[in-house]
């Protein structure tokens, strides 16, 4: 296959897993009313792990990377569990965009663990992006329970990629790693909705519906075609591509999810875009600054 068309699929690929991720939103709000949140986590992981099982089954080792995918798993439960909460008491809009905010915290997270100077632009990004939220949820009148579980789950989502990064370069296999994950992700919701007494019945298809598609797209197919794509792709150009995300999880919510369109809201989210863009240009710049210097 020509470069060219390798590139243009990578991208393709990019694309679809910001749109698939977008409309997750919109998704998981819809069924809420059929399944407990937490109960709805656990049974996606399980049933994305087992979707797995078949190329699992054909390595020779199934005991690699538990200890990386505990570390992992305790990070993405944080992520999921504190959004799909979120969706209870925010709208699909807002969960989108304030989860877009991870590109926001990663700088910040990089100078906590590394020592990592965050760079002017990165201040800048922050502070569009901090700026965008205020507008989004109305200040701090407005912001509520949910707006405040996304942006945990935002901080969850960016420390995630940092600590995957560390593993995926130190040549982890993506299959086990995934794997694992997956399935100590819904043990661990699982243990916290048995301890909570939260139920665990599903209610009607539509519920069952939704969780198989979040299992089967957002989760296993997403997750395993950005993994391909990024073999072509620069990390700019997945950042930028990923900052798609928040927008379409918006164009679901205000025209499949019947939210009203509020400009104030809009006007917000794309400052929270232009931050996440900025944010992204900022890693190019100091990337190109390292090469000189070397």
């Amino acid at each position: 296959m020509e470069p060219r068309r390798k590139k243009m699929l990578a991208d393709a690929g990019l694309i679809y897993c910001a749109a698939i991720w977008g409309s997750t939103f919109i998704l998981v709000k819809g069924a809420l009313g059929s399944v407990d949140p937490v109960a709805m986590v656990a049974i996606r992981f399980l049933l994305a792990a087992a979707l797995l099982l078949p190329w699992v089954l054909k390595r020779k080792d199934l005991r690699v990377h538990l200890a990386e995918g505990f570390f992992l798993s305790v990070i993405l439960a944080l992520l999921y569990i504190s959004q799909t909460v979120g969706l209870l008491y925010t709208t699909a809009s807002n969960s989108g965009f304030i989860t877009g905010l991870f590109i926001i915290f990663i700088p910040a997270l990089m100078f906590l663990f590394r020592k990592e100077r965050p760079t002017r632009l990165q201040a800048v990004s922050a502070a569009l992006a901090l700026s965008g939220m205020w507008l989004l949820t109305g200040g701090v009148k407005g912001f509520n329970l949910g707006d405040a579980l996304t942006l945990v789950a935002a901080a969850a989502y960016a420390g995630h990629l940092i600590v995957t990064d560390k593993f995926v370069k130190a040549d982890a296999d993506p299959v086990m790693l995934a794997f694992h994950q997956f399935w100590m992700t819904s043990l661990i919701a699982f243990l916290i909705a048995a301890f909570m007494g939260y139920p665990m019945g599903v209610a009607g298809l539509n519920g069952w519906a939704v969780i198989i598609f979040l299992a089967a797209f957002p989760t296993l197919s997403a997750f395993y075609i950005q993994m391909l794509a990024q073999k072509g792709s620069t990390p700019f150009k997945v950042g930028l591509i990923f900052t798609l995300e928040p927008v379409f999880a918006a164009a679901f919510a205000w025209t499949l999810g019947g939210e009203n369109f509020v400009p104030m809201k809009a006007a917000g989210g794309l400052l929270i875009v232009f931050g996440m863009i900025i944010g992204e240009l900022s890693k190019t710049y100091s990337a190109r600054a390292a090469v000189k210097e070397v």
